[in-house]
């Protein structure tokens, strides 16, 4: 799905790039031609330059006042070869042909060793690459007044506030991000991307009887600012404050094997972790997946489909090429529980000789790409969500999440439900706090029984790490039943 812009507005961003990032520093496309030729003096498969400028800000509200902010402005170039399986890589935060002459030189030392063939240098922006535009190209830093999104903040802490008088913390913090890529590639591609980025978050702690607990809530995407409306900031208060309160009302989590029925949205993070990491092209090249090898093989229960799809509009994690400038794609991972492919940048995808899916992704220029999740999330089933609880004698409902660890190797993970409540006799009771969900993701993914009709992504909070990299990326599935899944508690 698009969100209507026409190619001469896609065209756009090549050329904004180039302003920003080739024209300020007479890089024309004969010098980025030089450079390539000078990578390939040895046998490599392929070369790119990655240009990058980022402007980003963070506003932080504690105590009933914005107490810090932070502007910052970044820029360079990421210079890479590969040949075979090995990656020699460079990087430089001054945009100048010195400079790349600099990278190419050290990249070619490092890549010496390579034994395959020359690869071929076709004039740079020999190709440019037009994709479709997935989010408009906006600026969200210049999009609001310093003073306004101060407002905006101490709006959001009187909205809290103002819900509940146990209420006596709220800490909000509000970032944005404008930044522009340019990927030159040896084959003779150009591609450019335009990327906007927002994030509101609140947190609020609760005191009652000697008693503290917090809630939280969030979300953004590919926009700017005028995201975050009178009808948002009051959801986020609400969702905020009721967590907390909730929490007061908890009692332990009991501990064992039970019936699990995770919420729609942000639960979606699980199957991130669990599941997602290891359909990740490198990790199931090197077999160090839990699902290497198993392409047409059942790994889950009939009736469970995931996707990763970058070209959602507006999402956290979407893209319009990612970062070696190939479009983003809808691509099916598991087909009504038989395994039907792998996430991958070019280089999994030539050595596993499989096909490119869109997801090589990088931190930042001084970093190299590595096949990553946009946005991967379960397609809905047919089931009412009512339904679903009702089917459950005695379980727990997990509808927030907080931290998690996963072991790519065998799939084990543990996870901390932010919220959640015990099920008793088909009915969702008390609130139960310190319950931590363990288990191994592709069993998990076969013990999966009801599919809810109510798919939701989460709101845009999601950040995740592989490798020290950090990228944006979405979850989400529907109300999901787990049987047999192991509880541990506090009761």
């Amino acid at each position: 799905m698009d969100i209507g812009l026409s190619a001469p507005e896609a065209g756009g961003l090549l050329a904004t790039a180039e302003g920003c990032l080739l024209a300020p520093y007479e890089l024309a496309p004969a010098k980025l031609e030089h450079v390539f030729r000078a990578l390939g003096e040895h046998r490599i498969d392929y070369s790119d330059l990655f240009f990058q400028y980022t402007r980003s800000e963070g506003w932080s509200l504690e105590e009933g006042i914005v107490k810090s902010g932070s502007f910052n402005i970044e820029q360079g170039v990421g210079v890479r070869a590969i040949a075979g399986d090995k990656t020699a890589f460079a990087y430089s935060d001054e945009i100048s042909f010195n400079a790349l002459e600099d990278a190419a030189r050290a990249t070619r030392a490092i890549a010496r060793a390579g034994q395959t063939r020359r690869v071929p240098v076709r004039a740079a922006g020999g190709r440019r690459s037009l994709p479709a535009t997935r989010y408009q190209a906006l600026d969200p830093v210049a999009s609001l007044g310093s003073e306004a999104k101060v407002r905006l903040l101490e709006k959001l802490e009187r909205l809290c506030r103002a819900l509940d008088p146990r209420i006596t913390q709220v800490m909000a913090h509000l970032g944005g991000e404008y930044e522009v890529v340019l990927i030159a590639r040896s084959d003779g591609v150009l591609a450019a991307d335009v990327r906007p980025l927002v994030r509101l978050s609140v947190q609020v702690i609760a005191e009652a009887a000697g008693r503290r607990e917090t809630g939280s809530a969030g979300g953004g995407g590919r926009t700017d600012y005028a995201h975050f409306s009178d009808a948002v900031l009051e959801e986020y208060a609400r969702q905020a404050v009721s967590q907390a309160l909730t929490n007061l009302e908890a009692r332990p989590a009991p501990a064992g094997t039970m019936t699990v029925v995770l919420g729609p949205g942000w639960p979606g993070v699980l199957l991130h972790e669990a599941i997602g990491h290891g359909l990740e092209g490198d990790f199931n090249r090197k077999g160090s997946s839990a699902f290497a090898g198993r392409i047409g093989e059942r790994v889950a229960a009939p009736g469970v489909t995931v996707v990763d799809d970058g070209t959602l509009p507006d999402r956290r994690g979407s893209l319009n090429v990612d970062d070696e400038g190939n479009p983003t794609q809808r691509t099916v991972l598991i087909e009504n529980g038989i395994l039907r492919g792998y996430m991958q940048d070019s280089l999994n995808a030539r050595l596993m000789k499989m096909p490119l899916t869109g997801n090589a992704r990088r931190e930042s220029f001084a970093h190299v790409t590595l096949p990553r999740m946009t946005n991967t999330y379960m397609l809905a089933g047919t089931r009412e969500p009512a339904e679903i609880i009702a089917s459950v004698k005695k379980g727990l409902y997990a509808v927030n999440f907080g931290g998690g660890q996963v072991d790519i190797t065998n799939g084990k993970f543990v996870f901390s439900a932010a919220e959640a409540y015990l099920i008793e006799n088909g009915k969702v009771t008390q609130p139960v706090k310190g319950a931590t969900l363990i288990g191994n993701g592709p069993d998990v993914l076969t013990r999966v029984t009801l599919i809810g009709n109510d798919l939701e992504l989460d709101p845009g909070i999601g950040t995740c790490g592989k490798e020290g990299q950090s990228v944006p990326v979405g979850v989400g599935q529907p109300t999901l039943r787990i049987d047999g899944l192991t509880v541990g508690g506090t009761a």
